[in-house]
C-alpha cells in the first residue's frame, strides 16, 4: 500500500480519494475547503494543512484542480511549488482537465529536474467517482503507466493509456466535445418528439433500440422522470456542470485551432452552452441543455 498526497476534493477528487482510503492506501489530503477534507478524514485519510504537506513524503500525488494556470502554479510558479518538496522517485498524477500545452510543458520542467509528472484526466462523472468506476486518460511513458496503473485502477475501471505527455488530455477534450454534441442532439431530438406529442420515455426506449441510441440515452437521459438517479431528475443538481463543459469545449476549440482540425459540431455545441450558461444556467448539470430547446 502506498502513501499518496491528494490535493483537491471537489466533487469528483474528494470521492476519488475516498475509494484510495478504502482501497487500503495512507491518503493525506488537502483541499481549501476544511469540509472537504473532513469528509476523507472520516473514511479514514488523514488531513493535510497545505498541499505541500499533503505532498511532502508521498510516493504519489494526485491531482484534480480547476484550470492548468492552478496546475502549472501548484507545480512550478507559486510561491510554495511541489516540484521543490517532492520525494525523489515519487510520481505526480495530475486529474484535471487542462490544456496539453500546460501538461507538456509541466512535464517537460519536471524530467528536467527528475520528476515524474503525466496527465490522467478521467471521464465518468460524479456518479463514477464515487461508484470507482472512471476512465482514466493518461498521458505518460510506458514506464510512467505501468507504475500509475495500480493506484488509478483504485480509482477506474478503465485505464488508458493515451500516448505520451498531453495525450490524456487531448483524449479527453476529444471525448468531451463528442459528449456535447451528442448531449445537443439528444436533447433535440427528444424535445422534438415531446412537442408532437409522443411520451420522452417510450421516444427514449425507441431510439436506444435503434440507430439513435448513444450513452446519453443509455445512462443520462436529460428529460426529467425517465430515469432515476440522474441529474435531470433532481432538477439538474449534482453531475457535471454547465459551466464545466464550456470550459472543457473551449479547450476542445483551442485544440482545434491549434492542429486545423475543423469541427463545425463541436463549435456549434459550444455556441449553445454559452448561451445556456449566459441564460443563468451555468451551475446545473449539463443535460439541463434541454431547457434551452424547450424554452424557444
Amino acid at each position: 500500500m502506498a502513501t499518496i498526497g491528494f490535493i483537491g476534493l471537489g466533487n469528483m477528487g474528494g470521492p476519488m480519494a475516498i475509494n484510495l482510503v478504502k482501497a487500503g492506501h495512507s491518503v493525506k489530503a488537502f483541499d481549501l475547503s476544511q469540509d472537504a477534507i473532513q469528509k476523507v478524514v472520516a473514511e479514514g485519510g488523514q488531513a493535510a494543512s497545505s498541499a505541500v504537506e499533503a505532498a511532502t513524503g508521498a510516493e504519489f500525488v494526485i491531482t484534480m484542480l480547476p484550470a492548468g494556470k492552478h496546475v502549472e502554479g501548484l507545480m512550478v510558479t507559486g510561491d510554495a511549488p511541489l516540484f521543490d518538496v517532492v520525494a525523489d522517485g515519487a510520481l505526480i498524477i495530475d486529474s484535471s482537465t487542462i490544456d496539453a500545452d500546460t501538461a507538456k510543458r509541466v512535464a517537460a520542467i519536471g524530467a528536467e529536474r527528475g520528476i515524474s509528472f503525466i496527465d490522467a484526466p478521467v471521464s465518468g462523472g460524479v456518479g463514477g467517482a464515487v461508484a470507482g468506476t472512471l476512465a482514466f486518460m493518461v498521458g505518460a511513458s510506458e514506464a510512467q503507466f505501468s507504475k500509475a496503473k495500480p493506484i488509478l485502477d483504485c480509482m477506474g475501471k478503465n485505464i488508458f493509456h493515451a500516448g505520451d505527455n498531453g495525450a490524456g488530455q487531448v483524449a479527453k477534450a476529444c471525448n468531451n466535445m463528442m459528449l456535447a454534441i451528442l448531449m445537443t442532439g439528444t436533447c433535440e431530438a427528444l424535445n422534438m418528439g415531446i412537442k408532437n406529442g409522443l411520451d420522452p420515455a417510450v421516444l427514449s426506449e425507441i431510439m436506444k433500440q435503434s440507430s439513435g441510441n448513444n450513452w446519453a440515452l443509455q445512462v443520462y437521459n436529460p428529460v426529467p422522470g425517465v430515469m432515476e438517479g440522474v441529474p435531470s431528475s433532481n432538477d439538474y443538481q449534482g453531475g457535471f456542470q454547465v459551466d464545466l463543459m464550456f470550459k472543457d469545449l473551449g479547450l476542445a476549440m483551442e485544440l482545434s485551432q491549434m492542429s486545423a482540425s475543423p469541427t463545425p459540431m463541436g463549435s456549434q455545441a459550444r455556441a449553445l452552452f454559452n448561451l445556456h450558461k449566459a441564460n443563468g444556467n451555468g451551475g446545473l448539470d449539463f443535460s439541463s441543455v434541454l431547457r434551452l430547446y424547450q424554452d424557444q
